[in-house]
């Protein structure tokens, strides 16, 4: 018989995620967090541990094999041993009865706490430390006041799954256990539907809300040591209504190290979650730079650094570039971002369309797909740019995670006499034609791009995305060569943004 014929597959490792919302964390990947935590705290009898996000039980058992290691010497029976991590040392909150009871397996060997295979004899309840109590939302019109869920979509049939999850929806959760924790962690749910798309493409204020930015918020409440979760990588950069965590998180000198994949099936293989995944180490005691380690295509990248550059207030994601942006911030060029419209420039929705032929004093307009014509007196906002020379470039274009990736869908000329809808944004205006060609090259250039890129882990490519690169003479028909020759990029920070970014077609004059 061979060694490959003994061997006994973990089943943890074997569960599928049922979406991106909600994510089954691999055995070696837990593992990888719990490797943020200091080793003395398992040999540590008196640390106590909360995962408030239970799905498998993943974090919980594999504490319980580190602790079972670290405490033999201070606990030598090891039933004992067991008995006292189980019932004074570990917690949870499950996310469903489901996954109550599937890490209730995971850690005690039972779905139930007391059951008769259960290994730990220390517990009176079915439960044990692993809890799962059903909770409603709480009702403010039509949003729910702690997690900003619709009530149209899940105040339903109480039969139902309401993903009111318990740990965030209160304002005391340590009334929960009635205890304080030196260890938050876990892989919390990421977001909740809220809606979808209606008819004909009329978006709603739905899609998703963010849920994950609100375990952490209320675990930094909780004042625990030390947290360490797996989350979206999205909050580095957008994300609805994570403004506020994003400023908090990135000058908080307490998160010390962090574990970002660009490429989230490198992290949960199989999965795809747009913008990446990251984990982090928050260390309530011990403030200072951040360690950010940045693996891609399996490479590791590390740097110890701040996680806001001076001035600015946005995180610089892959550590190769923060000296390229440095070079740049350096010149003190006013910003792109000040010829790039907001959304919905002219005020006509993805949706509308126009006449399909020109009529007296009409203008064209670009739309998905298509181009109609309006009135002038159709236009809302931006009236000066009708008869202006512009840039028109797609407001979304691909999340970008495989790289070399072209990050920006291909701009095009908009003449005098033109608009669009907002799935396009409106760049200038210029005084010549000469010279938005000369944008639009600028604009395919992959130093552009990669800048613009640092800003854009989604597939929105809003203004606020072009907020780091800067403004150049438009007189000058400019190219890659001149751009990191003006710069003085290096032969390394060269090779990494054409590493980054893919060719783009240029124009015709």
């Amino acid at each position: 018989m061979t060694n490959s014929s003994l061997h006994t597959p973990d089943i943890l490792s074997c569960l599928a995620s049922l979406s991106s919302d909600e994510v089954f964390t691999p055995p070696r990947q837990a593992n990888e967090v719990l490797d943020l935590l200091p080793n003395q705290i398992w040999s540590d009898p008196k640390t106590t541990f909360l995962d408030p996000g239970c799905k498998s039980g993943i974090f919980l058992r594999e504490i319980t094999k580190r602790l079972d290691r670290g405490l033999a010497e201070s606990i030598p029976d090891r039933e004992s041993r067991l008995n006292h991590i189980f019932t004074e040392q570990l917690f949870g909150l499950a996310i469903s009865e489901l996954t109550g009871m599937i890490s209730r397996r995971s850690l005690y060997c039972s779905r139930n706490a007391n059951g008769e295979y259960s290994v730990c004899d220390g517990f009176s309840n079915q439960q044990g430390n692993v809890l799962y109590r059903k909770t409603n939302h709480s009702w403010n019109q039509e949003r729910c006041v702690y997690c900003g869920a619709n009530k149209s979509v899940f105040d339903r049939n109480p039969d139902l799954e309401t993903h009111a999850y318990r740990f965030i929806h209160t304002n005391q959760p340590q009334r929960i256990f009635g205890m304080k924790f030196d260890v938050i962690l876990g892989n919390p749910p990421y977001q909740l539907s809220d809606g979808g798309d209606t008819n004909e493409g009329v978006r709603n204020r739905g899609g998703a809300v963010p849920l994950y930015h609100l375990f952490v918020e209320q675990a930094i409440k909780l004042d625990p040591r030390f947290i360490t979760m797996i989350i979206p990588s999205r909050w580095f950069t957008t994300g609805r209504g994570l403004d506020k965590f994003r400023t908090s998180m990135l000058n908080d000198r307490r998160l010390r190290k962090l574990v970002d994949f660009p490429k989230s099936s490198e992290c949960f293989p199989g999965v795809s979650i747009k913008g990446g995944v990251c984990y982090f180490l928050w260390d309530r005691d011990n403030p200072g730079l951040c360690e950010v380690t940045t693996i891609r295509n399996g490479e590791r990248s590390s740097m110890e650094r701040p996680l806001l550059e001076t001035g600015d207030d946005t995180f610089i994601r892959f550590n190769e570039a923060v000296t390229i942006v440095r070079k740049v911030v350096a010149t003190n060029e006013p910003s792109f971002d000040r010829l790039v419209s907001p959304q919905k420039p002219f005020g006509f929705r993805t949706f509308f369309r126009g006449d399909a032929s020109r009529f007296a004093n009409s203008i064209e307009l670009y739309g998905r797909g298509s181009t109609t014509y309006v009135g002038r007196g159709q236009v809302s906002s931006n009236d000066d740019l009708v008869n202006r020379h512009k840039v028109f470039i797609s407001m979304a274009y691909g999340a970008g995670e495989d790289f070399p990736h072209q990050i920006l869908n291909k701009p095009f000329y908009g003449k005098p006499g033109s608009c669009c809808t907002e799935t396009f944004l409106a760049i200038g205006p210029f005084n010549s034609k000469r010279a938005t060609l000369n944008c639009i090259r600028y604009i395919c250039s992959k130093f552009f791009r990669f800048l613009v890129l640092l800003r854009k882990n989604t597939q929105h490519a809003a203004r606020g995305v072009y907020s780091l690169v800067p403004q150049q003479d438009l007189r000058v028909s400019w190219n890659d060569t001149k751009l990191y020759e003006k710069y003085g990029l290096s032969p390394k920070e060269i090779d990494f943004v054409e590493s980054m970014v893919r060719p783009m077609e240029l124009p015709d004059d």
